[in-house]
């Protein structure tokens, strides 16, 4: 079913006041104009659902426009070279742009989703994640789900390094890696930030989506790459790195719906190692009934094995359905993900809060003690 153009226009009102407002002045100038403007509003409800969101309008936009690198648009691109911010000529050349290209930006927007595989997101999970290594005292299946072309998967072999308020720096992870993430890391009241192994040891990595991305063929590299906001080109090179980093020790990718094809992804890890499923901004794309059936997948697999679901999530998009008896207000912050820590063991589910994020991974509040 297509969104109707209101709730479009209310999405793209949302998105420019509040995900974009503070880390994409482009895109928060873009999805600001054309909130008001029903011919390119429009253009998104050829999407469906809850698919219809505005990075997907300005995704296709971007890959249109990677194919004309001369357009004057450009220049308001950092991705393609330009170095002009947003000003009164922006929105009128976008406007002309995806509405001369309507046809090719309906078929785009119809046909794919927004995948955005955000490397820097690790840096959030890795600590939740290496908690459950260490409890389990050995190796560990991944299991990502909505996972685009995996690369999270590779978290255990990224280098990590946590930028503390005082000054401090803490680094986890293989010394040298491909991958470098930083990360500015702040600490709650009573929190103490845990210490972090140097190796996670990971036996398998399995990624279910329901079109799951190859990175190693350009188009949909390409693809990925427009799913990053324009204005923040360092996203793009770290993309590429850890895909190229990837085909050194490819996962294996399930395509398959997150609810229905949940247990067949699972048994791709051998029963016996403890599975680590994790999501991150899965949930805003499944219905809020699905994302119910997604909880109770979750406990049907883990009445036969050891699992634990870390979500780097928005609050009220599915992991206060967990996290009974919590102030929704304290983990609901505008902008921030809530880290969660979710355990299935003997019919009981015990969840715990560990951090709040900005969406992309770059600063982090630790909250666990």
């Amino acid at each position: 079913m297509t969104s109707s153009l209101d709730t479009v226009r209310e999405r793209l009102r949302r998105f420019a006041e509040y995900e974009a407002a503070d880390s994409s002045p482009l895109y928060s100038h873009l999805a600001a104009e054309a909130a008001g403007d029903d011919d390119v509003a429009r253009l998104l409800t050829a999407a469906s659902g809850n698919d219809a969101h505005p990075t997907l309008l300005l995704a296709a936009a971007h890959r249109l426009l990677q194919s004309e690198p001369i357009h004057p648009l450009t220049r308001y691109y950092p991705s393609l070279g330009g170095l002009d911010g947003p000003d009164e000529q922006t929105w009128s050349l976008f406007r002309e742009f995806v509405l001369d290209r309507a046809k090719a930006m309906r078929e785009l927007v119809g046909a794919r989703f927004t995948q955005t595989n955000e490397v820097r997101r690790a840096a959030v999970l890795y600590p939740a994640v290496a908690s459950v290594a260490k409890r389990v005292r050995g190796a560990v299946g991944l299991l990502e789900v909505g996972c685009s072309a995996g690369l999270l998967l590779g978290m255990d072999t990224f280098s990590y390094r946590y930028l503390c308020d005082g000054g401090e720096q803490i680094t986890a992870g293989p010394a040298k890696a491909a991958v470098g993430l930083h990360c500015a890391l702040a600490t709650g009241p009573e929190a103490v930030f845990p210490a972090l192994p140097r190796k996670v040891t990971v036996s398998a990595r399995v990624g279910l989506d329901r079109s799951p991305v190859d990175a190693s063929d350009e188009e949909e590299l390409a693809w990925l790459e427009a799913c990053v906001w324009a204005d923040q080109p360092d996203r793009i090179r770290l993309l590429r790195t850890a895909a190229a980093a990837q085909r050194r020790k490819p996962p294996e990718l399930v395509a398959g719906d997150a609810v229905d094809d949940f247990a067949t992804a699972a048994a791709r890890v051998p029963d016996e190692v403890p599975l680590v499923v994790f999501t991150s901004f899965a949930l805003p794309y499944l219905s809020a009934t699905r994302r119910d059936d997604f909880v109770a997948a979750l406990r049907e697999v883990a009445s036969r094995r050891r699992l634990w679901w870390v979500a780097m999530e928005d609050y009220a998009a599915g992991l206060r359905h967990v996290l009974p008896g919590r102030d929704e207000l304290s983990y609901a912050a505008t902008g921030r993900a809530t880290l969660g820590l979710v355990s299935f063991e003997n019919g009981q589910v015990s969840a715990e809060v560990k951090a709040q994020a900005v969406p992309h991974g770059q600063r982090m509040t630790w909250l666990a003690s």
